[in-house]
Order: C-alpha cells, then structure tokens, then sequence
C-alpha cells in the first residue's frame, strides 16, 4: 500500500506539473478554440487515457529498473530535471508563438472530426507529452516505497493521482477556452503572459526534482 504522507506529497507535487500550461493543455485549448466544448472534452478524454498509458509504460519498465539499482533511479531523476529546465527555457522562448501554435496544431485541415478521432488524437498526445514522460519517468519513482516492495503496483496507484487532477485542470480549461474563445482570439499577448509564467515554473520545477527527492 502507498503511504498517506507519500500519496498527499506526489499529489502536491502533481497539481504544481499539471497546472503549469504544457503540450496537452496547449492542445486542448486549441481545440476548443478551433472547434468549441465538444471537440474539447473528447480531446481532454483522450488525453487523460494517453496519460495513464505512459503511467503503465513507467510502472512496468522503469519502474522495475529503478527497485533494482539506485544508480539508475539517480540517473533517471537527474536527466528528467534536467529536461525539465530544457522545457521551461523552450516554453518561456516561444511563448509569443503559443496561440499560432494552438490553432494550428488544433485546426488540422479545419474539418470538425468524430469524436473517436478526436479521442484518439488526445491519445497521441497524452503518449507523446514530453512533460508526461519526464514527470512520470522522473518524479513518479521518487513517491514510492522500495522498503515495501512492489514498486509497479505503487506506481500505478499513484499514477491514478496526476490522471484526475488533470482530467479536473484539463476540463476547466476546455470549458474556459470554448467559452471564450473570442476573448483569447482577439490577444496574442494573453497565451504569451500564460507561456512564459509555465516556462518558468518548469525550470523552478527541474530544479526542484534534481535537489530533492527519496532514494529509500
């Protein structure tokens, strides 16, 4: 079983990654401003889908690497801090380009699809998140009890965490954007001020991951 001190701090730890606006965030927006709530929600389904995918991925794979070797849970922890500072620097970098970069990556070809392929499109996305994968890669292991045992069986119960607090941050973020999507169309500037606030909380967050966490 996951401890409560270890569950509650991953979870504090979780709502500081997701509310920082990245790729998914980025998409669901998108198509909530290129194609309104529906599009949205399906796309946000998707997404938490693709994102517990990845959580499986880490349990069964790094998961068991890391109960066997220290060595290898420093070198995992340390190399996802450090692309977490990469992200944050290329976030706060381009965040004039975050609304053209939205619409264009929602729009596709400017046809509304079925919601299965907009289901899967969040699928891809949420598999694809590069700050998923460092999170998930990097910070997951940090939360469990390698005096227990079981390590993948911890992983994938804490795993559950991130996946309903981004399904909550996700959703009011597709039903914001799709209830106003004139208000975000009409300034560049307001996704720019999002952009960069979430390129340097990234940084502050590989910092963080590479000067804590447990190694018990």
């Amino acid at each position: 079983m996951v401890s409560m001190d270890r569950l509650l701090a991953f979870a504090a730890m979780s709502l500081l990654v997701i509310v920082i606006p990245g790729p998914s965030v980025l998409f669901v927006i998108g198509r909530a401003l290129a194609h309104g709530r529906r599009t949205a929600m399906a796309t946000v389904l998707g997404n938490v889908v693709g994102s517990y995918l990845l959580v499986v991925a880490v349990a069964l794979g790094v998961g068991t690497l890391v109960e066997r070797s220290v060595a290898v849970f420093v070198t995992v922890k340390l190399a996802g801090a450090a692309y977490l500072m990469y992200l944050g620097v290329q976030a706060y970098r381009h965040r004039k380009d975050m609304k053209a970069s939205a619409i264009r990556a929602a729009a596709g070809k400017g046809e509304r699809r079925g919601d299965l392929r907009t289901v899967a499109d969040g699928v891809i996305v949420g598999v694809t998140n590069p700050k998923g994968i460092v999170f998930f890669a990097a910070v997951l292991p940090q939360f469990v009890d390698h005096s227990a045992g079981g390590l993948p069986g911890q992983m994938l119960i804490l795993g559950l965490v991130p996946i309903c607090i981004g399904l909550v941050t996700d959703t009011l973020w597709g039903l914001t954007a799709s209830a106003a999507r004139t208000w975000f169309a009409r300034s560049d500037r307001r996704l720019s001020m999002i952009g960069g606030a979430g390129g340097f909380a990234m940084i502050g967050l590989g910092v963080t991951v590479a000067a804590t966490g447990r190694a018990d």
